[in-house]
């Protein structure tokens, strides 16, 4: 049978209210008493019940964590990140992979309010007019991460993602390169796929290279996606020089598509891409990047998390951390 807080205070021989001060850490009990009530508790192995801790405190020292693809290691990082923040705060986290599935990410965002979580993060996925409403709903703060709402109500954490895919173009452009592709993201992903296709043509225009759509494919983000996409830059009659991928798994994808065809990177292709996962130093040759800080990302959404859970100051609510482009070996010059 469960161990109460009455089976614990009788063991010890003090009242429920004294049982209950030493379990919150109530600096007014007397030394001998505080250790007969945690020897009590150690021989009858009780836990104390959080749920009801939290009816009375309104409080459950729990953090909803909204993730889009648990799979992806670009989201385990900054779940790192989130994870490490929490614990400093003593905060718990649950967290919720949505599968990347609109339907899904509004479920769990309103399971988890159900349960009463003190704080809400939603992790890299599109923010659609339903998200927002979700959120509206919700009595505790909520804070983005690795993405941002179309029009900046909800506070957020993230890079500028059009300016990391101008750099990264511009980089190729430096190297010399004039017919340049790009593996794009989803266009109806405003702060991610569409900001970065935003990127890629700005960065063209401003090098004076006219935009031509025959050389953008949209992909899933994913590694089969830039495997494909490539596939179809080898077939053109015209084929271009560089290639850049929204994503650095899109990218490792398109240089096995090209070393499949008996092919190399970057003699035939230079390849450039965004974010800087584990993979990219690991692929041959070595995938020249722009860095997103993912464990920043989630080290600083979840500090401000607790500043808004804390009702405390907070100057800006809208962050924007700094990217960085790795030079490494699969960009040459033409």
């Amino acid at each position: 049978m469960t161990v109460t807080i009455y089976d614990v205070a009788r063991e010890a021989g003090v009242s429920m209210a004294t049982v209950s001060r030493v379990v919150n850490n109530n600096p007014n009990v007397k030394p001998q008493t505080r250790k007969k009530v945690y020897e009590a508790i150690e021989r009858l192995g009780y836990r104390p019940n959080a749920v009801a801790r939290g009816l009375a405190s309104k409080k459950t020292t729990t953090v909803g964590v909204v993730i889009p693809d648990i799979s992806n290691s670009i989201f385990a990082e900054i779940a790192r990140g989130i994870e490490d923040i929490a614990n400093m705060y003593h905060y718990n986290i649950i967290l919720c992979n949505a599968d990347k599935k609109k339907e899904k990410e509004i479920r769990v965002i309103n399971t988890l309010l159900e349960k009463q979580v003190d704080g809400l993060l939603f992790m890299g996925g599109t923010v659609t007019e339903e998200h927002v409403q979700a959120f509206q709903t919700s009595a505790v703060p909520i804070v983005l991460c690795a993405t941002s709402d179309e029009n900046g109500m909800i506070p957020s954490v993230d890079i500028d993602h059009e300016a990391a895919a101008f750099d990264a173009v511009s980089t190729l452009v430096r190297h010399g390169h004039r017919h340049i592709a790009m593996i794009s993201g989803t266009l109806q992903d405003p702060a991610n796929g569409y900001a970065r296709f935003q990127g890629y043509k700005r960065a063209l225009e401003t090098a004076g290279i006219p935009y031509d759509e025959d050389l953008v494919r949209i992909g899933n983000y994913r590694y089969e996606s830039g495997v494909e996409a490539m596939k179809y830059f080898l077939g053109l009659k015209k084929r271009p020089t560089a290639i850049f991928a929204a994503t650095d798994e899109m990218a490792i994808g398109a240089i096995h598509s090209i070393q499949d065809e008996g092919l190399r990177v970057p003699d035939d292709f230079s390849i450039i891409s965004v974010d800087n996962i584990r993979m990219a130093s690991m692929v041959r040759p070595q995938l020249t990047t722009v860095a997103q800080p993912m464990y920043d990302l989630g080290a600083v959404a979840m500090r401000l998390l607790t500043k808004l859970m804390k009702k405390e100051t907070v100057e800006n609510p809208r962050v924007i951390l700094p990217h960085e482009t790795i030079l490494r070996l699969s960009v040459s010059h033409v």
